[in-house]
């Protein structure tokens, strides 16, 4: 290349051929890279103040070298501006305030330009080569490719491509997989990102999308969509449970995958390392679904909480250790697989929640409604749990209770009443003591419970409140199924324990604003 400016024109075309085929990029980024070289060491020549351009005919090899001169009356920059009469004898109908151009003759580069101009050169084609990996891989971030292992540096594997290389991070290796230089591997292309390296090709031989990858390779009816792999969880190396339907009444889906004698399965998980696969029927219940990811535990019953976004799992005694797993991977994988988190509790620790729920649940009514203790377990026997529902039932429904009468009914309700009325007192007492201004209760929504804990938080303001966004004041705390234990716990929002929507936590923080807008319209 140090000789591609000093070339003939034959040889400068022949260069440009064998670099664009060579690094696989366009003929034309090549030709520009050779002009600007060009270009910058005709500056270098004539004077880097110099407007200078250069056209290299990527047919012939011609080379054209000229300059930018603006026409001015009064010519102040000699090395960008001419006067009318010089610049008409350039061209003849030229006029204040055209561009025109000034003829360079072709230079004889030295060795330092040539040197230089070879620098410019590999940069542009380097810089072409990195935009052709990117434009060709990042779109293919998803899909599995086979690769050469070129080396392996620091725990990470670096893989040759063909055209790039990608590296597969310890994190995203299967534990105790040996990988030597040469090997051939399949590896999942899990993103590609712009660096000022050059791109980033990353591979995972972990996810869980490799596996369902591998699946849909070594099964037609996922690849034609038949069935489909609806969730995937994974422990690399040792054991991985996947989910799947069927589209076609007429296909087991679990036999699909199963394949004849287990052969399509087992080719997954050779390939994976003997990493053991459950494959587990999917269902839109959720309840069936746990169930199901479970096995191969059997389970009594399933409490879904709906609001806390977790399950609670009945199993027999004898099924405990089995339904965990070792090191608690059996449940810890089915909570990945359904997306919530899972309590798993033998019949005997179900009773016993039960029986202090049923005990907490009969002494708060017997002593907020001062019944005796034969009524209060009457109602949490009838699945009343908390005041407001006492409070606000229908009358009918009392009454109806066996041994309860239409009076009895009223009674309660106006007992749970007071007793509310009670609670708010109290709540209102702490939130004053607590600081919490008395605007904030004229908000929409908001209980003076709900306003103790604000106050709690640190926010007692209106200012506070509206400064607050919406999900930091009502998300609900999310249970990720894949946090690790030793993981600090992701928060909700203030008031996420109250269960309110994203509409009403709108609303609030909107009538908190409101004053804002008043200061605005009294200072206009």
């Amino acid at each position: 290349m140090a000789n591609a400016i000093s070339a003939n024109k034959a040889e400068l075309i022949a260069i440009a051929n064998s670099v664009a085929s060579e690094k696989m990029i366009d003929k034309a980024i090549v030709i520009e890279a050779m002009e600007d070289a060009i270009q910058r060491s005709a500056r270098a020549r004539y004077g880097a103040e110099n407007d200078i351009r250069a056209k290299l005919d990527p047919e012939t090899g011609d080379l054209r070298l000229w300059r930018v001169v603006e026409v001015v009356e009064v010519v102040e920059d000699y090395f960008k501006q001419v006067d009318l009469k010089a610049a008409q004898k350039l061209q003849k109908d030229a006029v204040l305030g055209d561009f025109i151009v000034d003829p360079l003759p072709a230079i004889d580069l030295g060795r330092i330009d040539a040197q230089s101009a070879k620098q410019v050169i590999f940069q542009k084609v380097r810089d072409a080569e990195r935009e052709r990996q990117y434009n060709e891989f990042h779109n293919r971030a998803g899909e599995i490719i086979t690769g050469v292992v070129k080396s392996v540096e620091f725990g990470h594997v670096v893989v040759n491509l063909g055209r790039a290389e990608g590296v597969i991070r310890r994190d995203q290796q299967i534990p105790r997989e040996v990988v030597r230089v040469g090997d051939r591997v399949r590896a999942l292309i899990l993103n590609v990102r712009r660096e000022n390296r050059g791109p980033q090709i990353f591979l995972s031989r972990a996810h869980p999308e490799f596996m369902k990858k591998l699946f849909a390779q070594e099964v037609p009816e996922i690849y034609d969509g038949i069935i489909e792999i609806k969730a995937a969880a994974r422990d690399p190396g040792s054991r991985a449970k996947i989910g799947v339907i069927s589209h076609d009444g007429s296909i087991d889906p679990v036999g699909a995958c199963v394949g004849m004698k287990g052969s399509r399965v087992q080719a997954v998980v050779q390939e994976m390392q003997g990493e053991k696969i459950d494959i587990i029927p999917w269902s839109e219940d959720t309840a069936t679904f746990v169930v199901n990811a479970l096995q191969p535990a059997t389970v009594s019953r399933v409490v879904i909480d709906e609001d806390e976004e977790r399950i609670e799992v009945v199993v027999p005694d004898d099924q405990l250790s089995l339904a965990i797993g070792r090191r608690g991977q059996n449940v810890r994988l089915a909570s990945q697989l359904t997306g919530k988190g899972i309590d798993i509790m033998t019949e005997a620790d179900a009773s016993e929640k039960r029986q202090r729920e049923f005990i907490q649940r009969s002494e708060m009514f017997q002593n907020e409604l001062d019944v005796d203790e034969t009524l209060s377990q009457l109602l949490v026997a009838e699945g009343f749990t908390e005041m407001e529902e006492v409070a606000y039932v229908g009358i009918d429904e009392l009454a109806s209770i066996e041994g309860f009468d239409d009076e009895l009914a009223q009674e309660l309700q106006s007992r749970a009443a007071e007793a509310l009325e009670r609670r708010e007192a109290a709540a209102r007492e702490e939130r004053r003591g607590l600081g919490v201004e008395d605007a904030l209760a004229e908000m929409p929504h908001l209980t003076e419970a709900m306003l103790v804990t604000l106050g709690k938080a640190g926010i007692k303001t209106l200012d506070d409140l509206a400064d607050l966004a919406t999900d930091e004041l009502v998300a609900k705390k999310r249970v990720d199924p894949r946090r690790r234990r030793d993981a600090p716990e992701e928060k909700g929002g203030v008031l996420a324990e109250y269960g309110l929507s994203e509409e009403v936590g709108n609303e609030i923080i909107m009538a908190a604003r409101a004053h804002w807008f008043a200061d605005e319209e009294s200072e206009a």
